[in-house]
């Protein structure tokens, strides 16, 4: 393969190579169910789905593992504020970030995993690291012996004795060394008896880190391509599976991707901060295409700020490229065949380099803009075919039936507003036939008041969304 990512672990980009060829293994890690999305937890989503179309679209059977991380800390104290189950708390959540995914048009994963269905698996996780001399039991609790594994340290390229204790549990009396960070926690007083299980420890939930050591091996096996997640993951969490995981002698992830963070006021856009944006709120401002393409067009690497008016600006142009994709396939209907060019291909080769993509996508527009002012059918179509094989390989096709009814826009709403405003054109049409051109002019206002722009063309008279 021709495709180049930046591995975290390496600090360089690297050249991808498959474990298996002709497959490819991603496990990226899912939210913590604790409350909605907001837009910092799904542009993770959203970069890793680009990801995953790309090695797909470049002949890749491809394997994508996205866990729910259902039973934490936070969890329980969630829910106990808001006098809920634990688990009730963890589902509706659940339902929300499934409910962000699905509006932004990510693929769902191959498999998604809850951490609460995986107990046996990290039960044997333990074992085998208790076994090896890199784990040991204290009163119902189980920590890893950082000391015991030379590497801890090596993703994020960190010494051990600059480290901070590990700030997981409230029990560093009973560790080792107060780095040292918890697999297991033992069951509390006064915490629900459904939030813990049996094990030869005695009865407790899991660590953060533990569960997605067991489900990436559970799915993916001792070894696999791809781990992914936000930048904030890349410790303690991820230096914590990748010790954990090398400990019990699993090669693990070859290849570490980290996206960048959305921010918001120059912040890190996080639950604890207050500062957020959550998804099912800003879907009702701009429509869920738009705000997958302002995730998208950027690199992913990159940080984000969080505006309305970037929001706008990524808006426009994601419509410019709507208007042209509704255009041509007026001209030419849309079953036209399309290559990706050359400049897409090399710039999603580059460590899946989204701006360039982007930019290749509006040359292309232009171009095919060009072709309908010369009325060019076959210059029309072949930028058509073009633009929407890039712009499906980014989640971003205009006739998509995801965007065509985005939101769950009732059918019937769709069909009433297009008859109503055809028969606003058609009041128009007949002002401007009897020379009433003030009348028509009006009608034409009082739409684009509304937030619908009308074009007049030699195929007739047309309308879009303006804003």
């Amino acid at each position: 393969m021709s495709l180049r990512l930046y591995d975290t672990a390496a600090r360089a980009v690297r050249d991808f190579t498959p474990l298996r060829a002709g497959h490819a293994s991603v496990y990226v890690c899912g939210l913590t169910v604790q409350g909605r999305p907001h837009v910092g937890h799904i542009r993770a989503a959203v970069s890793f789905d680009v990801l995953r179309r790309w090695l797909a679209a470049s002949g890749l059977e491809v394997i994508y593992v996205r866990n729910v991380t259902d039973i934490d800390d936070k969890i329980l104290t969630k829910a106990a504020e808001h006098d809920v189950p634990w688990w009730a708390w963890a589902y509706e959540n659940e339902r929300a970030c499934t409910r962000a995914y699905d509006v932004l048009g990510i693929l769902p994963p191959t498999y998604e995993p809850r951490a609460t269905g995986h107990v046996p698996e990290m039960v044997e996780l333990m074992e085998r690291l208790i076994e090896r001399g890199h784990a040991y039991a204290v009163d119902g609790d189980v920590y890893f012996d950082v000391r015991s594994f030379p590497e801890y340290g090596a993703l994020t390229g960190q010494r051990l004795e600059n480290l901070e204790p590990a700030a997981d549990t409230d029990t560093d009396d009973r560790k080792r060394d107060p780095r040292d960070f918890a697999l297991w926690k033992g069951s509390k007083p006064g915490e629900p008896e459904t939030a813990s299980w049996p094990t030869p420890w005695g009865r407790g939930r899991p660590g953060w880190h533990l569960e997605c050591s067991a489900m990436a091996g559970r799915y993916l096996g001792d070894a696999f391509d791809i781990h992914g997640g936000g930048l904030d993951l890349r410790f303690p969490h991820h230096e914590n599976e990748q010790a954990q995981s090398r400990a019990a002698g699993q090669d693990f992830a070859s290849y570490w991707m980290h996206n960048g963070w959305v921010t918001l006021g120059g912040e890190k856009m996080s639950k604890s901060m207050g500062n957020t944006a959550l998804v099912d709120e800003v879907v009702q401002r701009v429509r869920p295409v738009e705000l997958r393409y302002y995730l998208v067009a950027p690199h992913y690497r990159s940080t984000i700020e969080f505006t309305d008016a970037a929001l706008e600006e990524a808006g426009q142009a994601y419509r410019r490229i709507e208007s042209f994709v509704k255009r041509a396939v007026e001209r030419v209907g849309s079953q036209v065949e399309g290559e990706l060019p050359a400049e897409f291909r090399a710039a999603l080769d580059d460590d899946l380099s989204t701006p360039a993509a982007i930019a290749a996508v509006h040359e292309a527009v232009r171009q095919g803009n060009t072709a309908l002012a010369d009325g060019d059918d076959a210059a029309i179509g072949a930028a058509l075919g073009s633009v929407r094989a890039m712009l499906g390989v980014l989640g971003l096709d205009p006739l998509d039936p995801q965007w065509v009814s985005a939101g769950g826009t009732d059918d019937r709403l769709a069909q009433a507003t297009d008859g109503l405003v055809a028969l606003a054109l058609e009041q128009r049409r007949a002002a401007r036939a009897r020379k009433d051109f003030a009348a028509a002019d009006a009608i034409r206002d009082q739409l684009a008041a509304l937030g619908l722009s009308v074009e007049d063309t030699p195929q007739g008279t047309r309308w879009e969304l303006s804003r």
